[in-house]
C-alpha cells in the first residue's frame, strides 16, 4: 500500500486525487493546501475536460487535512507526495520531498526554468525516492496507439505530424501571471511539445510564431521542429480564446500509407484513413491520462523499479525546448537546441 500526501488542492490536485481514489493499492493519507476554503472543500477548482477534478474534498474520511506543506514533507507515515503547486514553487518543494527521501509526483512542467529543472533532476539522481513527472498525454489513449505506430513503423514512415491544443483562459492570478506560470507555451503547449519529443526526439531547432495577449508571455504560439527524418512537425497551443471556447486537442498524422486524425470534439475522436481501405474509427479507451499515470507511478513504486515511461532527464528537456521557442516568439529567430 502507497501512502500519498497531495500539496495543492487546484485543478490538477482534484485530478491527482480522482486517480489515487481508484488505486486498490493507495490510501490518501492527507491533504494540503493553505486556503482553508479549497482544503475543506467548500471551493472547488473546475477542470477544462469533462470528468477531469470530480474529486469531492469535503466527503474525504480519514484524511489528515494540513495547511503547511512540511507537514507532508518529511512525514514518516507518507510514502509518496504529489506535489500541485504553482509551477514557480516547484524546484523549492520538489527538492525538499526528494531530499526527505520520500517518493515524489510533481505536476508538469517540472519547474520554470530549464535551469530549475536541472536541480530538481540533480537532486532526484541522489535521492532514495522514486521522482516522475505528470506528462500526461505520453499515456493517454489514442495518443499512445500513436506513439506505437510510429515506433513500429505499421504505416510506414511519417511525412508530417500536427498537434493543436487550444482553451479559452483558465483564470486566477497564477494562470494571469506570465513570470509565475510561463504563460500557455510552458503551461499548455508543453503537453505536445513533450509528446513530439516523445515520438522523434529533441529537435535540432525550433522556429515559433506567438503573441501575448493575456500574460506577457505566449498565449498563443505556433512551432516548428526541425528533425533529419521526418520533414514536417508542428505544434500549436493557446489559452487565449474567447470565453466559451470549448478546450479542443488533436493530432494529424500523415504516414507513408496511412493518415491518422485525432480530434477531441468528436464522439469517437481517432480516425484511420489507411491506404486502400475505407477509413475507420479506431476505438480507444475513454479512461484519461491521468488515471494511467498514476498506476503506472504506483506500479514503479512497488516494484522498486526507476520510471522510464517518463524520466526526469526527459521533463528537464521538455522545458528546455519551450524557452527556446519562446526566444523564438520573442526574437523572430530560429533557435537551435
Amino acid at each position: 500500500m502507497v501512502k500519498v500526501g497531495v500539496i495543492g488542492l487546484g485543478m490538477m490536485g482534484l485530478t491527482h486525487l480522482d486517480a489515487y481514489a481508484k488505486n486498490k493499492n493507495v490510501k490518501i493519507a492527507a491533504i494540503c493546501d493553505s486556503d482553508p476554503a479549497r482544503l475543506s472543500g467548500t471551493a472547488h477548482a473546475a477542470g477544462n475536460i469533462e470528468g477531469q477534478a470530480q474529486s469531492t474534498i469535503s466527503e474525504l474520511t480519514d484524511v489528515e487535512r494540513c495547511s503547511d506543506a512540511f507537514d507532508v514533507i518529511g512525514n514518516s507515515d507518507i510514502d509518496l507526495v504529489d506535489v500541485c503547486l504553482p509551477t514557480d514553487m516547484h524546484v523549492k518543494f520538489g527538492c525538499e520531498v526528494l531530499k526527505a527521501g520520500q517518493h515524489l509526483m510533481i505536476e508538469k512542467p517540472l519547474a520554470r526554468t530549464a535551469a530549475d529543472a536541472r536541480v530538481i533532476a540533480e537532486v532526484a539522481q541522489e535521492s532514495k525516492g522514486i521522482a516522475f513527472v505528470g506528462h500526461c498525454m505520453r499515456f493517454w489513449p489514442g495518443w499512445t496507439w500513436l506513439k506505437e505506430a510510429i515506433d513500429d513503423q505499421r504505416f510506414g514512415k511519417v511525412y508530417g505530424a500536427t498537434f493543436r491544443r487550444v482553451v479559452n483562459h483558465p483564470g486566477g492570478p497564477f494562470y494571469s501571471d506570465g513570470d509565475r506560470s510561463g504563460g500557455a507555451a510552458l503551461d499548455l503547449h508543453i503537453h505536445d511539445t513533450d509528446f513530439i519529443q516523445f515520438c522523434f526526439g529533441i529537435p535540432k531547432a525550433v522556429t515559433s510564431f506567438g503573441y501575448s495577449k493575456i500574460t506577457n508571455q505566449p498565449d498563443h504560439i505556433i512551432s516548428r521542429y526541425e528533425y533529419d527524418d521526418v520533414p514536417l512537425v508542428m505544434a500549436e497551443g493557446g489559452w487565449a480564446m474567447t470565453d466559451g471556447f470549448i478546450f479542443n486537442m488533436g493530432y494529424t498524422v500523415n504516414f507513408e500509407n496511412a493518415t491518422a486524425v485525432y480530434d477531441s470534439a468528436q464522439s469517437k475522436p481517432l480516425t484511420l484513413f489507411e491506404k486502400g481501405k475505407d477509413a475507420v474509427q479506431v476505438e480507444v479507451d475513454e479512461i484519461m491520462g491521468y488515471n494511467l499515470e498514476i498506476d503506472y507511478l504506483v506500479d514503479c513504486i512497488l516494484n522498486g523499479n526507476r520510471p522510464t515511461v517518463v524520466t526526469m532527464e526527459d521533463a528537464m528537456q521538455t522545458v528546455r525546448i519551450v524557452e527556446a521557442e519562446i526566444e523564438s516568439v520573442q526574437t523572430g529567430a530560429r533557435v537551435s537546441l
